[in-house]
Order: C-alpha cells, then sequence, then structure tokens
C-alpha cells in the first residue's frame, strides 16, 4: 500500500469513530431506480424442439423463435412505497409494438428495498401461433416504463435500448481512418507507428464518475455489496488512479459526495471543518502527484454535489473549493463554500463565476429544478454544465471482467435536458463504488484532444468545454458526427442544405447494425425524433430556428455509441 494509501485509511478508520454521532442520515443510494438486464443481442429463429431428428436439416416451417430471460431489477425507496408498475415492449425497426409485458410488483417488506421481475423473449405470443408471427433479423427496441408513487410523490422511469436481434445486415458507412488512440501513441513510443487519421485528434478513453474512501466508495471486492460507510472503506484515490492506470484507462474522475467529507450520510455534529476541507485538499494533491508521475494517465479529482431526494448529482470536474451546507453544533461549516442545499440555479451561477464544468449523473424527469422547472434552464447553468450521463453500470458491481450484465440508460432524460436548451455531450461512465474502477464494463467516455497536444489537465478540460467528447458502450470503437463540415460539439449557423455524415470505425472488426440521427429543437419539449432515412451521409434543409443533432450507433454486437451533438442556427433562405 502506497504512503497516500495509508493515510486514506488512517483517515478511514479515525471516521469510524464519527458514526452514530450525527444527524438522521440521508441515503444516497435509497433511490428509485430501474435497471434492465438483457442479453447483448436477442437471438433469431431456430429450429424447434423434437420437429426434426438430429442430422437433419430444418425447414421453415419448423422454425421456431428462441427464448431467452429478461430482468428488470427495481429499487424503491420508503418515500414512494413498496409497488412499482412497469411495462416492457419489444418494438420492431418499423417502430410497431410486436412483443408487450407488464405487471406491478412490490417488495416484500417495508421500508422498501428491491424486486426483480423476469419475463421471456421472443416466442410468439401464444403456444401454436402462426410462422408470421416469429420475428424478422433486425435492430429492435426495449423500451421499459416504470412508476413508482402517487400524487406529487410519483415518478416515472423510461428506458430505452436498441438490440439486434438474429443477424441483421450491416449498414455501408463511408469508409474512415480512424482517429489516433492514446493506445496506440504507446505502441509507437515502443517503436511502432501511430496512425495519424482522418481527424487531427487523439481519443483518450475514461470514466468521469467514481468513489473511494474520501465518500462512500473504495470497498474491497470480496464483500463490497453496495455503498460504504462514508470513509470506511480500504482504498482511496490513489488507489483508484493506479488500478485505472494500470487496466488501459487514459483517465479517471473520483468524484466524491460532496456532503460526505464529514465522515456521515447525515451531519456529523461534532465533525472538524479542517478536517473536512483538508481532505479534500488532498484529494486534489494525490491526483496532481499521481498524473505528474505517470506521464500520459490524466488523474481528476473532483465532487459529485447534492442528493438524490433533493434534487438530483452532478459531478463538478475542476473545483479547488469543497462546496457543502452542513455545519457542526458550533455552526461552523464543513466545507470551504456555502451552498444551498438543491438551490442548483445558484450552484450553476457560482461555477459559471469559478470557471467550474459540470456534468449531470444519471438524470431523471424531477431533477436539478432550476427557476421553478424540473431540468430547469439558466444560461449560467447552460454554460457550465457540459455533459450529461447517458448510460451507467451497476453501481455497486464487482465484476472485474468487463461482463456487467446490469445496466442503465438515461438517454430520455438527456433529450430533455438538450431540449431545455443546455449544450451538453454524452458521457458514458461506471458510478464504480467497488475496487474495481472501470472494469465493470467497456463503456468509456471518449475525449478529443490536438493530436499535437498533450494529455493534460488543461488540454482535457478544453475538449470538454468545447464538447469534443462522445459515449461509447465500446472501448475500441469511435464514433464522430460532423455537419457542413464542423466538428460534432460546434454551433454555428446554416444557410440552405446541411449535410451531416456519420463516421464509425472499430478496432475489432464490429459493423454497424443501425444508426439513426437524432434531431430536436431547443425550448421545445418533446421535438426530439430520429430522421427518417438516416445514412452514413444525409443531406437535408432544417427549418429556420434552431436545431440540435447527434448520432446514435448500434453495433452488431449490440453494444451503442453516441455522438455529441452540433447545434445549428438555421437562418431562413434568401428571397
Amino acid at each position: 500500500m502506497s504512503a497516500m494509501s495509508r493515510t486514506s485509511a488512517m483517515v478511514a478508520a479515525a471516521a469510524l469513530a464519527w458514526h452514530g454521532h450525527g444527524l438522521a442520515a440521508e441515503r444516497e443510494h435509497n433511490e428509485f431506480d430501474a435497471v434492465l438486464e438483457a442479453p447483448a443481442r436477442l437471438p433469431g429463429a431456430g429450429p424447434a424442439a423434437g420437429a426434426t431428428p438430429l442430422g437433419r436439416p430444418a425447414n421453415a416451417a419448423t422454425t421456431v423463435q428462441a427464448t431467452v430471460p429478461l430482468r428488470m431489477h427495481f429499487t424503491l425507496p420508503p418515500a414512494l412505497g413498496r409497488k412499482v408498475v412497469w411495462r416492457l415492449a419489444l418494438v420492431d425497426p418499423a417502430g410497431k409494438t410486436v412483443r408487450q409485458w407488464r405487471g406491478a410488483a412490490a417488495t416484500l417488506r417495508a421500508p422498501a428495498s428491491g424486486v426483480t421481475v423476469a419475463v421471456h423473449c421472443c416466442a410468439p405470443p401464444r403456444q401454436g401461433a402462426a410462422t408470421a408471427a416469429r420475428l424478422a433479423d433486425g435492430v429492435y427496441q426495449l423500451r421499459l416504463r416504470a412508476e413508482a408513487g402517487s400524487g406529487a410523490r410519483r415518478e416515472v422511469i423510461e428506458q430505452r435500448w436498441d438490440i439486434p436481434l438474429g443477424s441483421p445486415a450491416p449498414l455501408a458507412m463511408a469508409p474512415f481512418s480512424p482517429l489516433s488512440t492514446a493506445r496506440a501513441l504507446r505502441r509507437s513510443s515502443t517503436g511502432g507507428a501511430a496512425a495519424a487519421g482522418d481527424l487531427p485528434y487523439t481519443v483518450y478513453y475514461g470514466n468521469l464518475h467514481s468513489q473511494t474512501s474520501h465518500s462512500d466508495g473504495g470497498g474491497a471486492l470480496d464483500h463490497c455489496e453496495g455503498a460504504q460507510e462514508p470513509q470506511s472503506a480500504p482504498f482511496g484515490p490513489e488507489d483508484a488512479y493506479d488500478y485505472a492506470r494500470r487496466h488501459g484507462l487514459d483517465f479517471l474522475m473520483t468524484s466524491e459526495h460532496n456532503h460526505m467529507y464529514d465522515g456521515s450520510d447525515g451531519t456529523n455534529t461534532s465533525a472538524d471543518p479542517a478536517r473536512a476541507t483538508g481532505l479534500y485538499r488532498s484529494g486534489i494533491s494525490a491526483a496532481a502527484a499521481y498524473t505528474a508521475a505517470h506521464p500520459g494517465f490524466l488523474a481528476i479529482y473532483g465532487m459529485e454535489w447534492g442528493v438524490i431526494s433533493g434534487g438530483g448529482h452532478l459531478n463538478i470536474l475542476n473545483s479547488p473549493e469543497l462546496l457543502g451546507w452542513e455545519r457542526n453544533a458550533g455552526g461552523a461549516l464543513l466545507a470551504d463554500t456555502a451552498t444551498a442545499k438543491g438551490d442548483y440555479g445558484a450552484l450553476y451561477t457560482l461555477m459559471r463565476e469559478r470557471g467550474w464544468l459540470g456534468q449531470f449523473n444519471h438524470p431523471k424527469d424531477k431533477q436539478f429544478n432550476a427557476g421553478g422547472r424540473s431540468l430547469g434552464y439558466t444560461e449560467d447553468g447552460d454554460a457550465v454544465m457540459a455533459l450529461c450521463e447517458v448510460m451507467n453500470t451497476n453501481a455497486f458491481s464487482v465484476n472485474t471482467t468487463e461482463t456487467e450484465s446490469r445496466r442503465s440508460n438515461y438517454e430520455e432524460p438527456c433529450r430533455r435536458i438538450l431540449e431545455a436548451g443546455y449544450h451538453v455531450a454524452f458521457a458514458s461512465n461506471q458510478d464504480n463504488h467497488c475496487a474495481n474502477w472501470g472494469m465493470s464494463y467497456p463503456n468509456r467516455t471518449a475525449v478529443l484532444i490536438p493530436q499535437d497536444s498533450a494529455l493534460s489537465s488543461s488540454n482535457f478540460l478544453d475538449a470538454i468545454r468545447a464538447r469534443r467528447v462522445f459515449a461509447t458502450m465500446d472501448k475500441q470503437a469511435q464514433v464522430v458526427l460532423t455537419a457542413n463540415g464542423r466538428l460534432m460539439g460546434e454551433r454555428f449557423s446554416n444557410s440552405g442544405p446541411l449535410t451531416l455524415e456519420v463516421r464509425h470505425a472499430s478496432a475489432t472488426g464490429k459493423q454497424v447494425a443501425a444508426l439513426a440521427i437524432i434531431e430536436g429543437q431547443p425550448g421545445r419539449r418533446n421535438s426530439t425524433a430520429p430522421l427518417p432515412g438516416a445514412a452514413s451521409s444525409t443531406t437535408i434543409t432544417p427549418s429556420p430556428g434552431e436545431h440540435y443533432y447527434y448520432a446514435r450507433i448500434t453495433q452488431d454486437d449490440g453494444t451503442l455509441l453516441w455522438s455529441a451533438p452540433v447545434w445549428v442556427s438555421q437562418q431562413p433562405a434568401p428571397p
């Protein structure tokens, strides 16, 4: 264990004495959540069981659709009771619902906790159904809707997952010489050659959401089953950075819960403010020291601000100040700078004044209230909130082989954030609480930095400000969107036709099974929809006004990639 790790362990041990001395704890992960566990792809039709003798070919009349289990995992906080009402639909490439399941489930005891529901897909809906009811190969969509609570406490979660069924024919994509990667640069430094790529950028893959022993993460894999008691786990930020670097990540952010620096889920009334703020500064120092000692890897230390029940979590990527609202029995603030709990509008203003950047974490519709509205838009918020988490893996996974099967999709609330007027790119993270930083699944947030620039904190933040980012479930794949030659993340005015080009590359030979180009209008709710007939190169003439476009690719193995949007101010055609 490193010297810094020993320090973290000592701090954690000292913090154990604080537990039980605070106000009522507010468990951060006691929230309404829905996770769909499904295979990456669904099987196509095969021979009917017992229909043909072994060794004889099956004919079309004796094929059946294979069945696989689909599992839905729901968690409910006590405030929402014990019942969740759910609907799961399988929608074909033409937009028709071809399979549907619905029901209600309840946890077994109060206070409510979790429940798992399983259905089977995708046999014909009844015994003896005609062959025509069997599903053709193609890219379908699983749509999950879950509802809990009632009245003002009612919450709804909607998720949509593209999923190949059988072996859909690959789409033709324009040739693309992939961007250089940090992996290629490392090979070139040992005698290989680094490819230049079609665009003058290098792609860096990492994870912008994880916790360590500075808050409720860092749990040892042999007994990590959920969020850790704050500051009780054995592994700190430097352990996380070292693990991530050794396992091939280019960057890792440890995003510690801002209100746990007193060593408590609630408020530790006997906490020492100097100790709380000192712990935060020690994390910043650890990240800087690790980055300096390991060129080619960027260690990032910051905070996850807010509480889920009080409005939602967001990451602040580059704050040297610990923000908080808790005070000890003497009235001393347990942070450097006071921020009001749940006041996102004021937080955005402070972030803009300080030059900080943020990421919406696992967003939901009833979160991030600003200006009196959920997902409310403010100019300050638009200036500082650069990323929206479009997917996450299971926050409490102990998987170290990148095969975690529980994942959450947040594309729907991210769309609503775009519709509200925010200029956000998509991020794909893991929210690791156990000591497997970046290794539960091969998903990554990918950042584009100019080829002649090093991976440094300043260059990284410049790329985030420019929204040169894409989200991927495949760490060896790339997606780039351009509009009339302008790179994703850009904002520009246009008159006349607009040509949207989507470029895809896979280092492992995966192909594109489905491509969607999504269009929306800032300031107009429910305006987001796929462009019909989208292809690798698509030319349209937008209506006058403000628009955004982003690409979503489904690879033939079922993994998804999301480009950053482009924002287009379409001018009226000249008379």
